[in-house]
């Protein structure tokens, strides 16, 4: 039997993984399509396991990493009702204002590698607050399927107000100068690019292969774009071309990255789907960008 690996699995079965992470299998309709790619003595079971992200052996950055301080804070949900818990780091010993970045999940919650992004954001000099927008649910569960069942349980508008007050929050806060922008990535995508509608004093945005604000907004959009593109992802790309032209046509700023060879969720190095190369370039990319924008 030949050892499971990225090379040697059908890309198929990363597209069937895609549409149940994102709810449109169930794990029952999953499981029996992955049925059909258990051969070389592979089982289902082996598949799902290849497929489930391994947060324990992928952390980058720890959370007692000597150069960042993490804590806990909370702020009121605006539609929620109750509190937005979310993880607040920065650099170790700071004591001036830096620039602030929000870092906005996947539709799972606050979950390990979200936090270990919000950690790495703050290790390269910026303010990160991460929020986790199920905490009105209880927060993150402790895994991802019961994670996505209760993000389905909240209003994505409401969500949104979540983060836009995460945005409010961070402003105000006293080692942040007041310039603040925002990465997310799948639902963390979709919310960056509603923010930068949203948000008139949003500095700088980047999704991350998330879904377009409507073309009605864009006109609302204040805030410079990077947006980044996995080239297997067609649910989000379809919408790729109308968004652009808005944004050309109403002259907003953006730069866009396509990304070949990879899929959807390139950059979270917790699943198969992660393309090291490509998810180096655009971390890097955003780094720049920020970096640039906001300070």
């Amino acid at each position: 039997m030949n050892k499971l690996n990225k090379e040697n699995i059908q890309p198929v079965v990363f597209e069937l993984y895609n549409d149940y992470a994102h709810n449109r299998l169930s794990k029952e309709a999953f499981t029996e399509k992955l049925s059909a790619y258990a051969v070389d003595g592979w089982t289902v079971a082996s598949l799902m396991a290849f497929l489930t992200p391994d947060y324990k052996d992928a952390i980058q950055v720890r959370a007692d990493d000597p150069g960042i301080t993490t804590t806990y804070i909370s702020y009121p949900s605006p539609k929620g009702g109750g509190t937005i818990k979310a993880l607040l780091c920065m650099p170790r010993g700071n004591q001036k204002k830096l620039p602030g970045i929000v870092v906005v999940h996947e539709n799972r919650g606050l979950n390990p590698h979200i936090e270990d992004v919000a950690r790495r954001t703050a290790l390269a000099g910026f303010v990160a607050l991460a929020p986790d927008a199920l905490s009105p649910l209880g927060g993150y569960p402790g895994n991802d399927d019961d994670g996505r069942a209760l993000h389905n349980k909240r209003e994505p508008k409401e969500m949104l107000e979540d983060f836009i007050a995460a945005f409010g929050y961070l402003k105000q806060y006293e080692y942040c100068n007041g310039k603040v922008g925002v990465v997310g990535f799948c639902f963390g995508g979709w919310i960056s690019n509603m923010m930068a509608a949203r948000v008139p004093d949003l500095l700088a945005a980047v999704p991350f292969y998330g879904g377009q604000a409507p073309l009605d907004e864009v006109p609302n959009i204040k805030a410079a774009l990077q947006l980044h593109y996995a080239e297997t992802d067609a649910g989000i790309n379809s919408g790729w071309e109308a968004y652009e032209k808005a944004l050309t046509d109403n002259n907003k700023e953006y730069t866009v990255y396509h990304y070949p060879g990879t899929n959807h969720g390139f950059h979270n190095d917790t699943t198969p789907r992660y393309d090291k190369e490509a998810a180096v370039l655009a971390w890097n990319r955003t780094i720049d960008f920020f970096s640039g924008k906001l300070v």
